[in-house]
């Protein structure tokens, strides 16, 4: 299976675990594991979770149902006692969260109707609102869990202690290889006739919607936007919405039945229908275009990039002045081209974890070294190409307290806040409505759960 298709199909387990394996209620009629507050628990979803744990773990890990089951009833502890708390959850968070995962799904799937068969679904508003459920669920344990840990800290004498107890039971983590990069990008841009055209083209369809013709119709024929096959081009949207800020603006800026003029966001050029105002929501159905950069801008651009390359190599040029003086990326180019790994928030990416496309760039370089010129692409259908330099590398080694004191910090602190989640649930289990199907009642949890069956 190669990365893109492995990828998909951790995020296709990922999502019908939350929904409970949904579509699996095709196949056999789904029992009820436990009650937690007001929260229920299937059979499945503890089918389903086993799998996940397995795919991610290459099959390494080893896991009861039992000990399944009470990791999901401290996700539902949690959730309950959220919604007991008034936890507040952003409402358009949540909807745009539903809307990109049906967007995704959608176009990897090829089509609304296979997502629907899928999970099991016989119509998509069915879908949306289930999705919305588990999005909506998960947010509010995840802030649950970070209004329990908000004031947990760790002194260093703290993180000492921790890798002396792991070192005493030999039990020290194995870190990882890792390594840094730092890149040069340059972007491929449109033409100025190509952005014309594309300008001309949307006001052309703003005046036959304003003469009679469908928004809606030319948004299915003409939008560029990858979810219109799902949405028809249509949004609803609230000031907090997580839409870029051009978006909102225009959105907000018109009354109802009102379009706008093109205007320019990240993804492209849109205009906007305004179909209804709804107290501080906006219905809006919107048309993206995307100027496509042609052959030769594309060849000038990886020509470009290769001559700074070489430049480097000759020592005529240090990557650091290359990266300061030609590159296009805003997030890096001020920072020496170095890139931030997203999940930890440092410079190290653990090789094992990599992105395998980004992975197979840098895979044969030693420190020091620069990968060869690529083409890459965002997922607003832009183009660049790229140049990266393995600035370090590090080969794997079991944890240093010297060497790896942030990693061992952040264990620690891990920890600590999942033993005050821990103690917090053993307090609330007291207080809180359990029922456990009869088949789960022989299960010795770590928790008392079962003081409340019937």
């Amino acid at each position: 299976m190669n990365s893109t298709k492995m990828k998909i199909r951790i995020a296709l387990l990922t999502l019908l675990i939350g929904m409970g394996l949904h579509a699996q209620e095709k196949v056999k009629v789904d029992g009820v594991a436990t009650v937690v507050g007001d929260n229920i628990v299937l059979n499945s979803e503890i089918d389903a979770f086993k799998q996940e744990l397995i795919q991610q773990s290459g099959g390494q890990i080893e896991i009861s149902d039992c000990e399944m089951l009470e990791q999901i009833m401290n996700r539902k502890l949690l959730a309950h006692h959220a919604v007991i708390d008034s936890i507040v959850v952003n409402e358009g968070e949540i909807q745009q969260q539903v809307q990109r995962k049906t967007d995704y799904f959608t176009q990897q799937l090829g089509s609304p109707e296979k997502m629907l068969e899928l999970y099991g679904f016989d119509n998509m508003k069915d879908l949306r609102d289930e999705l919305y459920r588990v999005e909506k669920e998960g947010l509010l344990i995840q802030k649950m869990q970070q209004e329990l840990t908000a004031d947990i800290d760790i002194t260093p004498e703290e993180v000492k202690r921790y890798y002396n107890s792991l070192k005493a039971e030999g039990n020290l983590p194995e870190i990882g290889a890792e390594i840094e990069l730092s890149q040069i990008v340059l972007n491929v841009e449109p033409s100025e006739v190509e952005i014309q055209r594309t300008l001309d083209r949307l006001k052309e369809i703003k005046k036959e919607v304003e003469d009679g013709a469908s928004f809606k119709m030319k948004a299915i024929l003409y939008s560029d936007d990858p979810g219109v096959t799902q949405n028809n081009g249509f949004y609803t949207i609230e000031r907090n919405s997580p839409f870029v800020k051009e978006f909102k603006e225009a959105a907000f800026s018109l009354e109802e039945g009102e379009i706008s003029q093109p205007f320019k966001s990240d993804f492209g050029y849109h205009i906007l229908l305004v179909e209804k105002i709804k107290g501080k929501q906006r219905d809006v159905y919107h048309i993206l275009m995307q100027p496509k950069a042609d052959d030769e801008a594309v060849e000038r651009v990886r020509d470009s990039l290769t001559l700074y390359r070489e430049k480097i190599l000759k020592m005529e040029l240090t990557f650091d002045e290359a990266v300061l003086k030609y590159s296009d990326d805003k997030d890096t180019r001020l920072n020496e081209g170095v890139l931030m790994n997203p999940v930890s928030g440092d410079t190290k990416f653990e090789q094992t974890r990599m992105d395998p496309e980004l992975y197979s760039k840098i895979s044969s370089l030693e420190a020091g070294e620069l990968s060869r010129v690529f083409l890459d692409e965002t997922r607003q259908g832009g183009k660049m190409f790229k140049v990266l330099l393995l600035k370090s590398k590090t080969e794997a080694h079991e944890a240093d307290l010297g060497k790896d004191y942030e990693k061992i910090m952040d264990l620690a602190l891990q920890k600590k806040k999942t033993e005050t989640i821990e103690k917090w649930s053993e307090d609330k289990i007291k207080d809180t409505y359990v029922k456990i199907n009869e088949s789960y009642l022989s299960c010795e949890f770590k928790s008392d759960w079962s003081k409340k069956n019937l």
